[in-house]
């Protein structure tokens, strides 16, 4: 795939060893200093959030002044991990939370999205476009049809997105046949509340600005929801069909997004 570049940054894949590394120190700043999310000792010791998973990922920077090794930094990443990748190893981060095979019904290649998240000092709608014109032509140099991942919704207690958790079950489920579940001993029903008790400006009140705008390009969730006590997330299951993000919808979306809310997932 092409780097793209908006005045002093660059998106591009990661190139070295040393690139992921500093990848993974900007989620750990993100994700255990900024959310609150528990590290294991292993974890805590290096300061970088790491798993298994990515020796076998491809990993989205945003780089600043990258041509000035001296000042150059990596402001913003997203961990891409293709089916054709995990069915080699050990399959997909999102199946500890959901039995992921009704996927295999729809067709074509997939990608895994994860662990994406940006340094707060540069949260914005440069590093947005950045990261989705570069997401993009992923999805475009590996003919990608469907997208997915776990989205989340900050802390534990369910009951603070009831509507937002409701909307999404009644109007955005996935079709049948490829509707990932909640994996059964951590399954949380998303079915919050009746028809008669929705409200859906709140639920968008309550809805993560990531995941409005995945629902603007067609997003779909799956059954069930997954608190994610290490993370102190809510996870859902969201998919996105690539032939959405097409034309004007693929301009609406990158151009419209608020500034970044924090997200380990999607």
């Amino acid at each position: 795939m092409r780097e793209e570049k908006l005045g002093k940054l660059t998106v591009r894949l990661a190139r070295s060893d040393m690139e992921v590394i500093a990848a993974q120190k900007l989620r750990y700043r993100v994700f255990y200093e900024g959310m609150g999310a528990r590290p294991t000792e292993l974890v805590e010791k290096l300061r970088m959030d790491i798993d298994p998973y990515d020796a076998i990922c491809d990993h989205l920077l945003v780089i600043e002044n990258e041509a000035d090794p001296k000042r150059a930094k990596i402001v913003g990443t997203y961990r891409l991990l293709r089916k054709s990748i995990a069915r080699k190893h050990e399959g997909f981060y999102s199946a500890d939370e959901f039995d992921l095979s009704a996927l295999q019904n729809y067709p074509g290649e997939h990608v895994e999205l994860g662990r994406s998240c940006v340094d707060p000092l540069y949260r914005g709608k440069a590093i947005m476009q950045l990261l989705w014109r570069g997401i993009a032509d992923y999805l475009k140099a590996y003919d990608i049809s469907l997208m997915f991942g776990c989205a989340s919704f900050p802390g534990t207690d369910v009951c603070e997105f009831s509507s937002a958790l409701t909307y999404l079950n009644r109007f955005h489920k996935a079709p049948k046949e490829w509707r990932p579940v909640a994996v059964d001993n951590r399954y949380i029903s998303m079915k919050r509340m009746t028809r008669y008790q929705l409200d859906v400006r709140q639920a968008m009140r309550e809805m993560p600005a990531l995941i409005k705008g995945y629902l603007r390009v067609g997003g779909v969730v799956g059954k069930g929801a997954v608190i994610d006590y290490q993370f102190n997330t809510i996870d859902i299951c969201l998919m996105v069909e690539t032939t959405n993000i097409t034309g004007r919808y693929q301009r609406h979306f990158m151009q419209s997004q608020p500034n970044l809310c924090h997200q380990q997932h999607i």
